[in-house]
């Protein structure tokens, strides 16, 4: 698949994978592994093929599968905007394990690392459709601890086994059909604040909406993301605070929409910045509004 411009998707994925300014997240509504760069770190290429990164925090591994469509969108809302490319699957080709209760699934062959594959690896049973959210442990103590809680549900109420994580801290791996992210950091105390870097969310009370992503992602009908892309924002460090207007990261994303956007959502954004305000009645749909609040906002941060 490629592109409006005749962009490939492994072209996509090498590009942005080049730049260390854009993270990446796979996973579902309400769970979500992240992996980013921090300023010089240390990173490498992997080696068997995949096309993805790994660092003493993380790693990221993906393949450009025949059905994998990326969906570039921005999202509006008061003081600013988002941007995201969502990797998506087809609903008839997304699915993965679906588990409901803790399940041990064996030595991880499929690591990043190769002195991870022989950890085991445990699928949280979060009952997610696209998405297996796992963790991978090496230690004996560690592995038996998971053990003893296999065939139960982890967000059962009153069950012990989230603080038990939480202590033993072990790698989280989330998996979709066409890649994965790995987080080898510490899992932050519970209140506490998520560090930057590579990290992952569990968040019970999204989960039992059981969606697949945000109502607000205006993801096509018959596709499923299971992952995304953050290219660098104009107007925000990657610790979200505020830097000056990049001009060239705002084009970008707007190639990035062009290539893989929406077309109406693309032109109703250039008409917006060129100062063309639309006829409110023309504008219908949560999507075009949301698209029309973030050119507006853009319009408004673009110096003079």
């Amino acid at each position: 698949m490629t592109g409006g411009s005749g962009h490939s998707v492994p072209a996509l994925l090498l590009e942005q994978l080049a730049d260390p300014a854009c993270a990446w997240s796979l996973g579902s509504y309400g769970a979500v592994a992240v992996f980013c760069l921090g300023p010089g770190e240390a990173v490498r290429t992997l080696a068997d093929g995949r096309i993805g990164l790994v660092t003493g925090r993380g790693a990221v591994a993906l393949t450009a599968s025949p059905d994998l469509r990326p969906f570039a969108y921005e999202t509006g809302f008061s003081g600013g905007w988002s941007q995201t490319v969502a990797l998506c699957l087809p609903t008839d080709a997304c699915a993965m394990g679906r588990r409901i209760v803790l399940t041990e699934l064996g030595p991880d062959a499929a690591a990043a690392r190769p002195q991870d594959r022989e950890g085991i690896l445990f699928d949280l049973g979060l009952g997610l459709e696209a998405v297996d959210a796992c963790v991978r442990v090496a230690e004996p103590a560690a592995i038996d601890r998971l053990r003893a809680g296999l065939g139960r549900p982890l967000l059962a109420a009153g069950d012990t086994l989230r603080a038990a994580l939480a202590a033993l801290s072990p790698h989280r791996v989330f998996v979709a059909r066409f890649g994965r992210i790995e987080v080898y950091t510490p899992i932050p105390p519970a209140g506490g604040t998520t560090p930057p870097g590579p990290h992952s969310h569990v968040l019970p009370q999204l989960l039992r909406l059981r969606r697949t992503h945000a109502a607000t992602a205006p993801i096509p009908s018959g596709w499923v993301p299971c992952a995304s892309l953050h290219p660098g924002h104009p107007c925000k460090d990657a610790m979200g605070r505020p830097v000056p207007f990049d001009a060239e990261r705002h084009a970008a994303f707007g190639r990035l929409l062009d290539d893989w956007g929406d077309p109406a959502l693309a032109a109703l954004r250039r008409a917006a910045l060129a100062g063309h305000e639309p006829d409110p009645q023309s504008v219908t749909g949560r999507a075009a509004r949301s698209a029309l609040r973030a050119a507006r906002a853009q319009r408004r941060a673009m110096p003079g």
